[in-house]
């Protein structure tokens, strides 16, 4: 009888590392085979933003990494230019961890001015109803102190009417709200600082190559 016992916890051993191992490698398949199809979604999903938050361009140029001086991580910087080299924007992929849901990532377009040109929010996990609206709320062209594009950020004072601000937040998502514009802030005051006013980040300028454009 002992020995049988042994023999089928034996069984149930090999059984179950059989099913871990088969599962393991199973997963591990799946993520080879999908690496690559995910990755290039993703490239094209920041191309797609980028396109739609900057005015008509017909080269990107080499996009910059910057630490912003009020954040823990890395902004990307996209400079855009026309056929003849001349910057028409500069699209800046940004972030917030002060959401409902924590952190949440967004494209916001500048023009050389620093006027807002466009954005979309990327990634988020914010309440399907309510912080979720950000996506559409903010370029809203009947409510003026809602909509944020052709607003300059150094002129206009980005946070909440409710803080003392002049935009107004989401009905019943004020954090959702503040901490969509904390991104944009930190999106203008890095280009800002990273820019001299007039011709996008210094360190990318006549560095033009082509990368496509929007129509």
């Amino acid at each position: 009888m002992m020995a049988k016992r042994e023999s089928n916890f034996i069984n149930m051993l090999v059984t179950l590392f059989a099913v871990t191992f088969i599962a393991s490698a199973s997963l591990g398949l799946v993520n080879e085979l999908t690496r690559d199809a995910i990755k290039n979604a993703n490239a094209r999903a920041q191309e797609k933003a980028i396109a739609s938050v900057l005015p008509n361009f017909d080269k990107l140029g080499k996009s910059v990494m910057v630490l912003p001086k009020d954040g823990p991580d890395s902004l990307e910087l996209f400079p855009a230019y026309d056929a003849q080299g001349n910057e028409v924007g500069t699209a800046v992929k940004t972030y917030t961890n002060k959401g409902f849901s924590g952190h949440f990532t967004v494209m916001v377009g500048f023009k050389p001015d620093g006027t807002i040109s466009g954005y979309e929010v990327l990634q988020h996990q914010e309440t399907p109803g309510l912080g979720s609206k950000m996506g559409q709320w903010f370029r809203n062209k009947d409510k003026p102190k809602q909509d944020i594009i052709g607003k300059n950020p150094g002129k206009v004072n980005f946070h909440v009417s409710k803080d003392g601000g002049d935009i107004d937040a989401i009905t019943a998502a004020t954090i959702s709200s503040r901490a969509f514009l904390d991104a944009v802030r930190r999106a203008y005051n890095t280009w800002k600082n990273e820019s001299d006013g007039t011709s996008g980040p210094t360190t990318t300028k006549n560095k033009a190559q082509t990368k496509g454009g929007n129509s």
